[in-house]
């Protein structure tokens, strides 16, 4: 199969152990930057160029797309999408789980387990905001943050004010949630492929610190799920219509709470910690599902 690798960097260990496992297993990878792709929108035959040359043939396509480039991204799964190309993670699952907000309101539609959550565009009364997720204390979270950047743990009430206050002060959308106290600084990341949990970790937050992401710092070791937590990653990530994603997990006593579905989960650590081969279970996947050479006629818009 000739397989596409949307990625800006192909020095990231996630770009590298994808092309490792495309080629381990005899398909064909190619690197390509989005931001360098350009578009031929036509109702006869979309197209794809990128450096030049135009984008045929390819069987199937992995979108990495950073948060940044969110929308151009979605513009250049979208085309791929037209094309008739198979893409592991499509623009609207894509597009769902990059909006926080959307994200939570889809996943508590299912009756999934979620942290108390609230969100207004403009608080007149901060206080009933905090009330509304049972006071502080509470974190207050950036709707387009990424790796634990823009969230703010507030202890109490005047501090979970102050940070309010700023964030409307700088016109950014943000969410309030519960703290989950018993959850103890740890989180559980979930690799969802399809519908299985392909592996698990717990990501721990150092000293003084409550994010427990990897890139603030955070240790990871393996770990067994339970069945409901188990079951309930792959429902979430199901509910976003994402084949693949990182599905973050929060031990609570009313059973798991999702934090967030991940539509590119980096595969460093989790296959570091718990020593599964995830990027060829991706290939695998992909082996699975996409129709080698689908991409003759134009497909879904």
């Amino acid at each position: 199969m000739k397989i596409a690798i949307l990625s800006r960097n192909k020095n990231l260990y996630s770009t590298r152990r994808l092309v490792e496992a495309c080629e381990e297993r005899g398909h064909e990878a190619h690197i390509i930057d989005i931001l360098k792709c350009y578009m031929d929108i036509t109702p006869s035959k979309p197209a794809m160029w990128y450096k030049g040359e135009q984008l045929e043939d390819f069987d199937a396509v992995i979108p990495r797309i950073g948060a940044s480039v969110t929308h151009y991204g979605l513009a250049v799964i979208r085309q791929f999408e037209m094309m008739g190309v198979y893409c592991l993670t499509e623009s609207v699952a894509l597009g769902r789980s990059r909006d926080k907000l959307r994200a939570l309101q889809l996943l508590s539609r299912k009756g999934i387990g979620l942290p108390r959550t609230s969100f207004a565009h403009n608080v007149h009364n901060t206080k009933e905001l905090i009330k509304l997720v049972g006071g502080a204390p509470l974190v207050v979270k950036l709707c387009e943050g990424t790796q634990g950047r823009g969230v703010v743990l507030a202890e109490t009430a005047k501090a979970a004010e102050s940070v309010i206050e700023a964030f409307r002060e700088l016109r950014a959308e943000f969410l309030v949630q519960e703290f989950i106290k018993e959850a103890g600084g740890s989180d559980i990341r979930c690799l969802v492929i399809g519908n299985k949990v392909v592996a698990a970790m717990q990501r721990t937050a150092p000293d003084g610190e409550f994010r427990s992401n990897l890139h603030r710092g955070g240790s990871a070791q393996l770990i067994k799920l339970n069945p409901n937590e188990r079951s309930t990653a792959i429902k979430a990530a199901q509910t976003m219509g994402l084949k693949i994603a990182g599905v973050d997990v929060l031990r609570s006593s009313r059973g798991p709470l999702i934090m967030e579905v991940n539509s590119s989960p980096g595969l460093e650590g989790i296959e570091g910690a718990t020593n599964k081969d995830v990027a060829g279970a991706i290939i695998k996947f992909i082996e699975e599902n996409a129709r080698p050479h689908a991409n003759r006629t134009k497909g879904k818009g």
